[in-house]
């Protein structure tokens, strides 16, 4: 890092301002908290919501959640309420999170109700996507909007980076991620040391943490058995694997821009369209079974009760049913994120290639498995990187894990990304906006 120079009334930018971060510490406390108790809340009401669809409701008729036509009706009736709400809410439910970054430029604040609202009839309607898009969105929004109004001597970056930090603290129950995606942006005046920029957003990533483990059981491990690992031979194990999901992950992403342009173009009333993907979403669920179905952690844990009844074929068929479910209701409109599913999806993988070659180490496949996916579907090493050790918490993976990040990078590096482009034209969805 460059020094920064410094004459006569100039003030080095160097010198850690520690009155300033003190001052400014309550606030990131206040925003950690705050983001925490939003995607808890909505995750809550969306928990109750699937509960009493896939329990209640289906013991008042005497089926089980398994039962094809229900599976079918829910899926194709969330597909209606959301295509609705998206038609007529303010804001629509905000942009298409199809064709966004996971951190994107805050919507209106009177988009947000809409996009919880689709949000929590998504994750409890069975739909394959995850929290995490609307939930960075619906926090962007509230946090920047107070805290411009309350603080406007932070500025609109600087109100991101704390919702963002602590948003992604709060979605992995740990501030290691937020850390990690935080760092690799780089953000904020580079004259300034990382860890004085690194502070705030870290504070407000521990407290979203902190906040989320007090009122949920978050946890993202699997219960695998304890193997040791970390030789030679399991590192060129865990480079193959990566390379070989990374590529699969690289066929999905060539398929999700025409997916979208068609969707959105062929049915462009987002009502008819997310009815119609809601349909197809039913039947991949039938096909699949339940397994298939949510944004995929808690499914994902069932997996291991699995190995003895199901077949690699079975394995690998969950994973790509999951897969073409998550690509289809990402670019119909669904409002909701990627990487939840990616992640089932790569752990499937893994414990399909583990049971076709039964000498393979299943914590090897299964979390490389997990990196290759995550690279492809977010193009973030870290992430991925952080999710496969999350998943399967073995620190002896460490090494092995990390070369197969970089194999992985080296595949998807030059490849499309899992991002849509924006459909050229006014849509119906979008029609008389603010």
């Amino acid at each position: 890092m460059s020094e920064a120079t410094t004459g006569p009334g100039q003030r080095d930018s160097r010198r850690v301002p520690v009155g300033k971060l003190l001052a400014l510490t309550p606030v990131a406390l206040l925003v950690g908290v705050v983001c925490a108790l939003l995607l808890w809340g909505i995750s809550a009401v969306a928990s109750i919501l699937e509960h009493f669809l896939w329990h209640t409701v289906t013991s008042w008729l005497g089926i089980t959640d398994s039962t094809w036509w229900w599976i079918l009706l829910v899926l194709t009736i969330a597909g209606v309420l959301v295509g609705l709400v998206i038609r007529f809410a303010p804001g629509h439910a905000g942009d298409d999170p199809a064709t966004q970054e996971l951190v994107s430029t805050p919507i209106a604040v009177g988009a947000t109700p809409g996009l919880a609202i689709v949000a929590i009839l998504a994750l409890a309607g069975g739909v394959s996507l995850g929290p995490e898009s609307p939930i960075m969105v619906i926090n962007a929004a509230i946090v920047v909007a107070v805290g411009v109004r309350l603080v406007p001597k932070v500025d609109q970056n600087q109100w991101m980076g704390l919702s963002t930090a602590a948003t992604l603290g709060a979605l992995f129950g740990t501030p290691v991620a937020a850390a990690l995606m935080l760092s690799e942006a780089n953000p904020g005046d580079q004259r300034i040391p990382l860890w004085n920029r690194l502070y705030l957003p870290l504070v407000a990533a521990a407290t979203g943490s902190f906040v989320i483990l007090r009122f949920t059981d978050l946890t993202m491990s699997i219960d695998l058995p304890a193997e040791k690992v970390g030789s030679i031979t399991d590192t060129l194990i865990a480079v193959g694997v990566a390379v070989v999901i990374a590529a699969c992950g690289v066929v999905a992403a060539f398929v999700f821009d025409p997916l979208h342009r068609v969707l959105h173009r062929s049915l462009r009333d987002p009502v008819i369209r997310l009815t119609v993907v809601g349909a197809i979403l039913g039947g991949l669920g039938i096909l699949g079974g339940t397994i298939t179905l949510f944004k995929g952690l808690d499914q994902m844990k069932e997996l291991p009760d699995r190995i003895g009844t199901t077949t690699a074929i079975g394995f690998f068929a969950f994973a790509g049913i999951k897969m073409c479910a998550m690509l289809l209701a990402s670019a119909g409109g669904f409002r909701g994120g990627r990487i939840f599913p990616s992640v089932f999806a790569g752990a499937a993988a893994g414990f399909g290639i583990h049971v076709l070659w039964p000498s393979l180490p299943l914590t090897i496949t299964v979390a490389a498995s997990i990196v290759g996916i995550v690279v492809a579907a977010t193009r973030n090493g870290w992430i991925s990187l952080f999710l496969g050790l999350a998943v399967v918490p073995q620190l002896d993976l460490l090494i092995p894990l990390l070369f197969a990040t970089l194999a992985a990078w080296l595949v998807v590096a030059n490849a499309p990304e899992l991002r849509a482009k924006p459909v050229d034209g006014p849509r119906p969805d979008a029609a008389g906006s603010t």
